[in-house]
């Protein structure tokens, strides 16, 4: 009897070349379907609810596995991190039915970006983090935020190697907080396009520079240069995929 098992999963994306099963290369998706076809003994495709970029960690990626076998939940659970490298855990497994995609029926995905301002560079948490070696004013980035919510066309937001066509997206919060060294940034959406919470941060943290205005005319546009950079993935987390 088919059955489709829906697993919560952490990573850190560090030693991945990104989410997606690539010939030759280590991968999220490519690790998850070989150890899982050792446990159930046969073939099997992992879903993911999107991809994330090589570099790029999560915190609670949600993926779907159709298998033909009894297994419990748990005992699959427990075998399927024995066999897991170190860098990758699945924290939760329960079934779902079959019809359920868990990239088709998100409602909302959370990403988390994070920048350190500390002007001594850290060795433990060099690839976990962004730094940025710049003073930043939290509440001018937080005005400018406002901009971006709601329904829009985000396609100066989106790196140009992309097939998308469609650019609309609607953003529903961003929050900006300081704790410490550390600047988190929140970005809660209906969907994402490539790089864009990427961009996004990198356009608010350079706001002295590049202006509110610019970010109305970049999206009035989709002039791409009328933006910051696009910030290194290590510093970007899938941190949740809604459903209700």
């Amino acid at each position: 009897m088919e059955r489709n098992i829906l697993m919560v999963i952490e990573y850190c994306g560090t030693n991945f070349f990104g989410w997606q099963k690539q010939a030759g290369k280590r991968t999220v998706q490519g690790e998850l379907e070989e150890k899982i076809s050792k446990i159930v003994n046969m073939p099997c495709k992992v879903e993911g609810s999107g991809r994330t970029d090589k570099g790029v960690h999560a915190l609670n990626q949600v993926a779907t596995v159709k298998i033909n076998s009894p297994i419990p939940l748990e005992n699959f659970r427990v075998a399927l991190n024995k066999l897991l490298n170190d860098d990758v855990v699945v924290k939760k497994v329960k079934e779902v039915d079959l019809d359920f995609h868990p990239r088709f029926n998100a409602k909302r995905k959370i990403y988390q970006y994070v920048c350190c301002t500390s002007k001594t560079r850290k060795a433990i948490d060099y690839n976990l983090v962004t730094y940025i070696n710049f003073d930043v004013d939290i509440e001018r980035m937080k005005k400018a935020s406002k901009l971006l919510i709601g329904k829009h066309n985000f396609k100066a937001f989106c790196s140009s190697n992309t097939n998308v066509t469609d650019f609309e997206r609607e953003i529903y919060d961003i929050k900006i907080s300081k704790k410490g060294s550390k600047i988190y940034f929140e970005l809660t959406g209906n969907g994402f396009l490539y790089n864009m919470v990427r961009i996004i941060v990198g356009t608010l943290l350079q706001i002295d520079k590049i202006k509110e205005e610019n970010i109305v005319k970049a999206l009035e546009t989709g002039n791409r240069s009328l933006l910051g950079k696009t910030m290194p993935p290590n510093g970007l987390y899938l941190k949740n995929v809604v459903y209700d």
